[in-house]
C-alpha cells in the first residue's frame, strides 16, 4: 500500500506548523482524494531540500553598533 502524506504530516516532516505550510508554495500533490491532497515522503524530502534557505539577504539585518 503507498502511503500519502497529509499537510499536517507535511508540515510535520519539515519541522513547521500546519498553518505555515499551508502558506507556502508546496510541490504539486502526488495523489487527490476527493479534494484532499497528499504527498509521497521523498516528494517532500525533495521539495524541502531544494527551498531557498537562510542564505545570504535572507532575515533581518543587524543592527549597526552605535557610533562611540
Amino acid at each position: 500500500m503507498i502511503r500519502y502524506l497529509s499537510v499536517k504530516e507535511l508540515a510535520e516532516r519539515i519541522g513547521v506548523k500546519p498553518a505555515t505550510a499551508a502558506r507556502y508554495k508546496l510541490p504539486e500533490p502526488d495523489a487527490f482524494i476527493g479534494d484532499v491532497r497528499g504527498w509521497l515522503p521523498e516528494t517532500v524530502d525533495a521539495w524541502h531540500a531544494a527551498r531557498p534557505g537562510k542564505g545570504a539577504g535572507a532575515g533581518r539585518k543587524p543592527r549597526s553598533a552605535p557610533d562611540a
